[in-house]
């Protein structure tokens, strides 16, 4: 099969890429390998991590868009009580974590409907549920990727001038010899305070199975998991307790704190504010990552809220899972971890009455396309990553270096993000790394290859590092990237250049701008500090 621009990966970057890409007049051809489009914010059931200021500025126009659809959604088909149904900032889940807390499902639906007409002429065609498994070089260019289908191993040949790598984990920089990093670099090759003085290729962040539960009447504790003894007694030498426990360190200050749970509290959802300036939010476990409030509805819509359980106790960093050779034995270790967990909640965690576990929790694997009740995918928040024209380290963005001047501002800035440094427990033993940031921009040097002249990152495998990665994972600048990624790919075409054109002369540089800001892509922050 041919295209004019293939992307393979169908999270948000591979979605955002799509619709780019489609929009500069190009065919596309988007795969992805789990069952579902919109990678972290559906088939990994993470409700998106987004800055203060999204209601205002700091997100592209298509991502508002998307936000905006999540909200129009709620608004036509869920029974909201009149005072959430105005609610302009309508935070459905009234989660603290984000201003947008919502069913994963409701998110497949809205992406759905924003790829509809291009669906429907045929100028894309998405390939579900399809991986990567081989790839075509001659020189520096890409020439083919072959994608096998998951279930029942069909393999198609896949060809296009450009090709985007929207993968969760980097699979087409191996597959087509693009040179990479993983893990942590030394820091006496990028000079981030924050790294070690050797490269750790192997360390990197937890990955974690998310899953969504309610609690109801009724005693719904199913089969103690077979590996629930090691996992029940497990215990990081950082972590203050056993891994499974209401204790774990405070991201920001890693001293150890103790979260409360408190299923079905009778607060009001229209009186939550998230923001993550004042605080992560995960003081209460049940309303940080809540994605349905049962007072947004009219009563007896819902037995109970819904919470998304995305918290520090399902995060897996036992071992890697890129570039190993026991990645599934990791993979279903991390599952292990999160059916433990939620065994733990219904049958031994400390209640505020006294009493011991919460029998009336009841995974709601409906609620994320699964059988087994956790998420289809694991949550990635670290992939492989490009080596680039330009490398974006910590010491260009974190508050503590930058202070007042703020991050710096790339000239070839292709979009705009922000959100702190945040690095989970990793596989190194490494305690979080949680440093205030500086809104930033995105450079289009973090885009181009170093070598590889038709290959673009469209996702977290941009040019970062192990530590800037930590805030260039999260939605809204994974989206950017991908979208800056289609973008570029369609310029490209339709001016015959290279990305390595576009970056290097000046006249190209600013056309292409031009062109990202007629999209509704923001280069640039107003005055506006970090935290």
């Amino acid at each position: 099969m041919h295209t004019d621009v293939l992307v393979v990966g169908g999270g948000l970057g591979g979605v955002a890429a799509a619709l780019a890409a489609l929009r500069t007049g190009r065919s596309v051809i988007l795969t992805e390998e789990f069952d579902w489009l919109g990678g972290q914010l559906t088939s990994q059931a993470v409700p998106p991590d987004e800055h203060s200021w999204v209601e205002q500025f700091g997100v592209t126009a298509s991502y508002r868009a998307l936000r905006d659809g999540i909200r129009e959604y709620y608004r036509r088909h869920y029974p909201l009580t009149v005072a959430s149904r105005a609610d302009a900032h309508l935070n459905p889940g009234a989660g603290y974590v984000s201003k947008l807390c919502h069913e994963p499902r409701v998110a497949v639906a809205v992406l759905d409907e924003m790829l509809a007409p291009y669906r429907a002429s045929r100028r894309l065609q998405v390939l579900q549920p399809y991986r990567p498994v081989a790839a075509d070089t001659d020189g520096d260019r890409v020439t083919a990727v072959t994608v096998e289908h998951r279930d029942t191993e069909e393999q198609l040949t896949l060809t296009a001038p450009y090709i985007l790598d929207a993968t969760e984990t980097g699979e087409l920089l191996p597959l087509t010899g693009t040179e990479y990093v993983t893990g942590f670099e030394a820091q006496s090759e990028t000079g981030e305070p924050s790294a070690p003085a050797q490269a750790q290729p192997l360390n990197m962040q937890a990955v974690s199975y998310c899953f969504a539960v309610d609690h109801v009447d009724g005693d719904h504790v199913g089969d103690k998991p077979a590996n629930y003894a090691f996992w029940r007694n497990y215990q990081p030498s950082f972590w203050g307790d056993r891994l499974l426990s209401w204790t774990a360190p405070n991201p920001r200050t890693l001293e150890s704190s103790v979260r409360t749970f408190t299923p079905n509290p009778d607060d009001d959802p229209l009186a939550v504010v998230a923001d993550q300036r004042r605080s992560g939010g995960d003081t209460n476990l049940w309303t940080f990552r809540r994605i349905a409030a049962r007072r947004h509805f009219v009563p007896g819509a819902y037995e109970s809220d819904i919470c998304l359980v995305n918290w520090p106790m399902i995060d897996y960093f036992e071992g890697p899972v890129i570039d190993v050779p026991d990645a599934a034995k990791h993979l279903a270790a991390a599952k292990e971890l999160s059916q433990a967990v939620f065994y733990w909640l219904q049958t031994e965690a400390p209640r505020p009455d006294g009493g011991t576990g919460f029998p009336g929790l009841r995974l709601r694997g409906d609620l994320v396309g699964s059988a087994d009740g956790l998420a289809q995918a694991p949550y990635i928040r670290e992939s492989r990553r490009i080596k680039a024209a330009y490398t974006i380290v910590e010491q260009d963005l974190s508050v503590a270096v930058r202070g007042t001047r703020g991050a710096v501002e790339y000239a070839d800035s292709v979009g705009i993000g922000m959100y702190r440094i945040d690095l989970h427990p990793s596989t190194g033993g490494d305690n979080y790394i949680d440093v205030a940031s500086s809104p930033f921009r995105i450079p289009l040097g973090a885009l181009v290859p170093q070598r590889v002249e038709n290959l673009l990152p469209a996702g977290k495998n941009l040019g970062s590092t192990h530590i800037t990665n930590g805030c260039y994972r999260l939605h809204p600048v994974e989206w950017n990237v991908g979208e800056a990624a289609g973008l570029l790919a369609g310029f490209c075409l339709d001016r015959g250049v290279s990305p390595r054109a576009v970056h290097a002369t000046p006249a190209l540089l600013g056309e292409f701008q031009d062109r990202l800001v007629a999209q509704g892509i923001e280069l640039a922050w107003p005055d506006v500090k970090g935290y």
